[in-house]
């Protein structure tokens, strides 16, 4: 399959693939890079796993999940988080901040305890090569998962760091609603701090439980094509990570979605 140069799978989106078997796949469709997941990489063993996309030339173009800050009570977990980037080969580790911990109803204060948070680990990722990557979740994740909604919440976070640091992922199924992103893109692109591009589309109803909602490539109503634009635009040139978690394409065969979503890639984000 050609124009695959820059797609990269994320192990959710196939997660019914074993690891071996999802590394053998994209070395024969030529995807190049993998983003991966910590509890399925701690599963197949850490340093078994770095082998195995080392040997077979696959980049990790990043892993998830560090961060849920408000409800941690110190950082051992994404300390750890960050070694095992650095094990696995890729610079970017991806933070899911949190949200509100329980009973407590100030996103103000959530906000403040990940920028604390983050002023303790940043120099640890930094001393390990590892950049840290604030993803903003849509909004209706703002309670249970991430006090940071939206990427101008996520660069006000990363702006007391370095870029080389600390910047944001864009992710088309949470920003596509917010009239600010596209300029929140330019700024992030200016400033160095797209660390991670990833691409989903929005389809309704949302499934119970919101989680497990995120559309295949061009099922939805993003327009996908357009934001890979404004993010090429922004001076962004890495990986496009395609993450979608779905019951429905996990209850298929995970080979045939994977030709899928790279036959969808080049249809409807290139």
């Amino acid at each position: 399959m050609s124009d695959l140069a820059r797609f990269s799978i994320n192990q959710m989106t196939v997660r019914q693939l074993p690891l071996p078997r999802l590394v053998e796949e994209c070395v024969r469709l030529g995807v190049p890079g993998v983003g991966l997941w910590r509890e399925p990489v701690a599963a197949y063993g850490l340093e078994a796993t770095a082998r195995l996309v080392r040997d077979a030339g696959l980049a990790v173009t990043t892993l998830c999940r560090g961060g849920f800050f408000t409800t941690a009570t110190d950082l051992d977990d994404n300390r750890a988080a960050v070694d095992e980037a650095a094990t696995l080969g890729t610079d970017t580790l991806v933070l899911v901040s949190g949200g509100l911990p329980p009973g407590v109803k100030d996103l103000a204060a959530a906000r403040s305890r990940i920028a604390g948070a983050l002023a303790e680990l940043v120099p640890y990722a930094a001393g390990r090569g590892v950049r840290l990557a604030i993803e903003p979740l849509h909004p209706m994740y703002a309670a249970d998962r991430c006090a940071v909604s939206t990427l101008d919440q996520a660069l006000a976070l990363a702006r007391p760091f370095a870029p080389s640091e600390v910047g944001v992922v864009v992710d088309t199924y949470h920003v596509w609603w917010d009239d600010h992103a596209p300029a929140a893109v330019a700024r992030a692109g200016a400033e160095g701090r797209v660390h991670a591009f990833q691409v989903a589309d929005w389809t309704t109803p949302l499934p119970a439980g919101v989680l497990n909602g995120r559309g295949p490539l061009g099922d939805g109503v993003i327009d996908l094509r357009a934001w890979r634009e404004r993010v090429d635009a922004s001076g962004y040139t890495g990986p496009i990570e395609v993450e979608l978690f779905n019951d429905t394409l996990w209850s298929r065969d995970g080979v045939d979605v994977l030709e899928e979503t790279a036959r969808r890639y080049v249809e409807h984000v290139l």
